[in-house]
């Protein structure tokens, strides 16, 4: 486990209460390369939104330079080993948190190796099972499950993946036995459970959106603690008596470790700035993002509980990935 007992980013957030120097204010000296650790899906939007309004605010270039792969690990590395001047950023997922239990080997530190600037938007999953599962709600799937142990199957995005992830924490929680059916790719899931290959998925909430309201799944509870805007008529996790199944995905800004703390302090300032504006959250709420803008501070304590939450459903479940 690669976990540093004093994580360098704990410096760069006590710094922060520093007034910040005048190097904050001639930043950026040139443009800034935005690594995106996927190439499609919301991701691209967000970092195009993101890299178009920062442009404006900053008065440099703000160039995505999308690397997708190895669940985003590619990315992460690349930014890890650059040089820690502010020119160089990470847009990456909630695979930041789950890779450092789910990998025996990384080229890089979640915790050592980055520093935080803010959390940018977050998107609920959604339970849904086939028309033909006789089950309504999630305590009517958990009924079903326990009558019938290993007779129920998911389909997920893959192994390691937060469709899996969900569902097994789903599992655990509630102690039943389903089984996994790994796909190549989360849509491809949903697919395979139209076709009636597979009883139920996790998946994101905007995949799910148009497959529920036309009646080709049905959806169980929307994995958060708020009802959901696009779907309200989806009780929670939460109503339904199991606030601890939270699971949804979400996209964050991080730094190389050893950014200037001024520098991550106006980084900060300028995405929450840009990503609040009425235009943005309307642009990222019709690809069913939600900004949740974060100070560094909030969004460290916020990985660090993620990678804790997951790293016990990775070891419960004995979830492995062959590198």
């Amino acid at each position: 486990m690669r976990m540093s007992t004093a994580p360098r980013w704990l410096t760069v957030l006590a710094a922060l209460a520093c007034p910040p120097p005048a190097l904050a204010q001639n930043y950026p000296e040139k443009n800034i390369r935005l690594v995106v650790a996927y190439a499609t899906g919301p991701s691209y939007t967000v970092a195009l939104i993101l890299a178009e309004k920062l442009r404006d605010s900053l008065g440099q270039s703000v160039v995505p330079d999308f690397r997708a792969g190895a669940g985003g690990n590619i990315a992460s590395e690349l930014v890890a080993k650059t040089p820690p001047d502010g020119h160089t950023l990470l847009l990456t997922s909630v695979t930041i948190a789950i890779s450092p239990s789910l990998f025996p080997k990384l080229g890089y530190d979640t915790f050592r190796d980055f520093a935080p600037i803010t959390l940018l938007t977050t998107t609920p999953n959604v339970m849904v099972v086939h028309p033909s599962v006789p089950a309504k709600s999630l305590a009517e799937l958990v009924k079903l499950a326990k009558a019938h142990p290993g007779k129920l199957n998911y389909g997920s995005g893959g192994v390691g993946t937060s469709s899996q992830l969900g569902s097994e924490l789903f599992k655990t929680l509630n102690r039943i036995n389903i089984v996994h059916v790994p796909y190549k790719g989360a849509s491809i899931a949903l697919s395979a459970m139209l076709s009636g290959e597979v009883d139920m998925v996790t998946s994101t909430l905007p995949a799910t959106i148009p497959l529920v309201n036309s009646g080709r799944v049905r959806a169980l509870a929307v994995l958060a603690p708020q009802r959901a805007a696009t779907l309200p008529q989806i009780p929670t996790s939460a109503e339904a008596g199991m606030p601890e199944v939270v699971v949804g995905t979400w996209y964050g800004l991080l730094a190389p470790a050893g950014v200037k703390p001024a520098i991550i302090e106006r980084l900060n300032a300028e995405v929450a700035k840009v990503m609040n504006t009425p235009e943005t959250k309307n642009k990222l709420a019709q690809i069913g993002q939600d900004v949740a803008t974060s100070t560094p501070a909030e969004f460290g304590k916020f990985v660090r509980a993620e990678y804790e939450k997951w790293g016990r459903v990775i070891k419960e479940a004995d979830i492995r990935v062959q590198q």
